[in-house]
């Protein structure tokens, strides 16, 4: 019972989150809160992702090879201890 509580209370936070940022989705003449949104604005937004995903693979690349060395390295240490 106790779950589905919670669950109503983030369904209710979220529909009312929603309905509070409605008014922003229906801006007159394609005003949000940026502002005009043109061509320019369109590009460097698009941009910016692009360059995010490109810099989080990166990252996350070099993360992942690390920890694998580490992994690697810890296991031939468990390796060699162990023989007599």
């Amino acid at each position: 019972m106790n779950r589905l509580r919670q669950a109503l209370i983030l369904t209710g936070a979220a529909l009312a989150a929603l309905m509070a940022s409605a008014p922003l989705v229906f801006a007159a003449d394609g005003e949000g809160l940026y502002g005009r949104t043109d061509d320019k604005v369109i590009t460097f937004a698009s941009l910016g992702v692009l360059v995010f995903f490109a810099i989080f693979v990166t990252v996350a690349s070099i993360i992942q090879h690390r920890l694998e060395t580490r992994k690697e390295r810890v296991r031939e240490d468990i390796e060699r201890l162990r023989k007599p």
